[in-house]
């Protein structure tokens, strides 16, 4: 069973899931980065067996924490595609089709290479660099500054794109790295949604905040 944190931020509540993604309860929004859909039809493609079942599951992951939540709007905060179309982006189109009501807004990510008219046409609204709500800032990369709002203090910045990993040390020698909820001063990095994704260790600072994913809990780790 999925397990959920709640985190206050900025007077407004966020929920963490195991599930890779959070909620903002105040806006109704669920936020999730990086699901990286068509990535195993890309690779079958270049000749690599990968699943479809993969791809199926994220999708079903989705369906679950949108129905759980009640979510109204879906923010993804960059690559919600992996590349250049496939067969599995018309799975999409039908996923898509079967939540009519559900506002989308995708800030886009490097992966993001799509035409316009296409994100259009699955009733996506799209956002070229950021997109500001409330106090919170959404940008698929952290690096990326986007004119003055790069060195904005009055906002809380979100963002994906590194697969953000905590690595956990066991006796002796051993670690296991896990996907992780990364909360600094003044920005958070969301774990990545897609499961067929890597992850890039994060080393954390004093009074920063870890959230790991173990095996659908959520543990605060420091």
């Amino acid at each position: 069973m999925t397990s959920y944190f709640r985190h206050t931020l900025k007077d407004q509540t966020l929920w963490l899931s195991a599930d890779r993604c959070l909620f903002w309860e105040d806006q109704q929004v669920l936020v999730v980065s990086d699901l990286h859909l068509g990535k195993t039809g890309h690779f079958r493609k270049a000749g690599i067996p990968v699943p479809q079942q993969l791809y199926v599951e994220d999708l079903q992951r989705l369906v679950s924490q949108l129905q759980y939540f009640r979510a109204g709007r879906l923010l993804i905060v960059g690559d919600l595609f992996h590349s250049h179309f496939n067969k599995e982006l018309d799975l999409f189109r039908r996923w898509r089709d079967d939540f009519p009501a559900l506002e989308i807004h995708l800030v886009k990510g490097n992966h993001d290479i799509l035409q316009e008219d296409w994100y259009r046409a699955s009733g996506i609204r799209t956002w070229e660099q950021e997109l500001e709500l409330g106090p919170f800032l959404f940008r698929h990369d952290l690096e990326a500054g986007a004119g003055e709002s790069a060195q904005r203090k009055d906002v809380y910045l979100f963002s994906g794109h590194i697969h953000p990993g905590i690595s956990l040390h066991g006796m002796g020698k051993q670690s296991l790295r896990f996907p992780c909820f990364y909360f600094t001063d003044q920005f958070c990095v969301l774990p990545a949604f897609g499961r067929f994704t890597g992850t890039y260790r994060v080393e954390p600072r004093r009074r920063e905040n870890v959230f790991a994913i173990v095996e659908n809990k959520i543990l605060q780790v420091q």
